[in-house]
């Protein structure tokens, strides 16, 4: 077996819609815990370290990308760490803003220099050991309406969108400005280390958007345009992550945001393959690996439903294969192999 070389072209090809010389593997998390049982050996409590600590934590987070065969590392920090920690996101607490007096005191213009005071000992930990050919996907989360709902709680956003429509739009205006600071510096001081921008917009459940489609078109796809607006500025496609039945509204964010590739498929809401009828003429699509297969099936079962997913892989435009959301501490490591190495023997890393 010759030994695995990555290339992070093969991912900017794919979200760009063109298809990759080979096929590139893509994740938008693997939970470190996992990590760790697949490499066995302990190394997150080194995050939290010095400057030593937090390099020699990045050499095992982008070895196990390097070993499992992506060509990229994917790696984000929230926004929301500077909000609320997502405790409001998670529902268990209401957000610092409830009224406008709350929306006047918050230091919206503090947050950018709190992000990198805060981020910058880990972005550049990872810069200075990142692997040769790999680069990142990821950058700065969260996406417009996670923000949002980390500020007001989404039960209260519902509310205040009929209670007081002006601070509501307010709202995503301000964070549209706040996300276009933080993303601007970050394009600039880390322009060689991502290759492929991204953040993770959860906007639906299984059923619709969280939303209606109007205030998505009106408040969120503003809001993202800037951002990818800024990618573009700087020669990069811009992928977004988003759970949830969108397809009232995906035109819109294609047409109207300008995203180059989208990540995240659930089979109860449409099929991978649905993805790609329906868009794979016009932007990249990666996942394509349902959750539920994953934790659920057999290991025989997972390659079966794998090979499937992989006969779409030829001309319909850019792709990246993996999961079509995450993976958590409870997908087990050997049904998570099972899928991987499906992959790469479709693409013959092994031979």
């Amino acid at each position: 077996m010759k030994p695995f070389e990555p290339d992070y072209m093969n991912i900017v090809d794919a979200a760009y819609n063109r298809e990759a010389k080979r096929l590139p593997l893509y994740e938008h998390f693997v939970n470190v815990g996992s990590m760790e049982n697949m490499l066995g050996v302990k190394f997150g409590n080194l995050a939290s370290g010095n400057a030593s600590d937090k390099r020699e934590f990045f050499r095992h987070y982008t070895r196990f990308f390097r070993e499992m065969g992506y060509d990229t590392v994917s790696y984000e920090c929230g926004i929301n760490g500077l909000v609320n920690g997502g405790k409001s996101l998670s529902g268990h607490e209401p957000g610092p803003i409830q009224c406008r007096a709350d929306f006047e005191r918050f230091p919206f213009d503090e947050v950018p220099d709190r992000y990198f005071e805060r981020y910058t000992p880990m972005f550049d930990a990872l810069a200075d050991v990142i692997p040769a050919g790999m680069k990142c996907v990821g950058g700065a989360s969260n996406g417009v309406f996670e923000i949002a709902q980390d500020f007001v709680r989404y039960t209260e956003l519902c509310m205040l969108r009929a209670d007081d429509p002006e601070l509501y739009a307010a709202l995503f205006k301000k964070i549209g400005d706040m996300m276009h600071a933080i993303w601007s510096r970050l394009l600039e001081r880390y322009d060689d280390l991502y290759c492929l921008p991204r953040f993770g917009d959860d906007l639906g459940f299984k059923q619709a958007t969280l939303l209606s489609p109007d205030d998505i078109r009106t408040h969120i796809i503003p809001q993202y345009r800037r951002i990818v607006d800024l990618v573009h500025a700087h020669n990069k496609p811009f992928l977004l992550h988003s759970c949830g039945n969108l397809l009232e509204v995906f035109d819109d964010i294609i047409d109207g945001a300008k995203i180059d590739a989208k990540h995240s498929n659930e089979d109860a809401i449409a099929p991978f393959s649905e993805w790609v009828t329906r868009y794979g003429k016009r932007i990249g699509n990666f996942g394509g690996i349902d959750m539920n297969v994953l934790v659920l099936q057999s290991e025989t079962d997972i390659r079966s439903y794998v090979r499937e997913v992989l006969k779409l892989t030829h001309g319909n435009g850019g792709m990246a294969m993996g999961s079509g959301n995450s993976i958590p501490e409870y997908v087990p490591p050997a049904r998570y192999f099972a899928m991987v190495n499906e992959v790469r023997n479709f693409r013959g890393d092994f031979k």
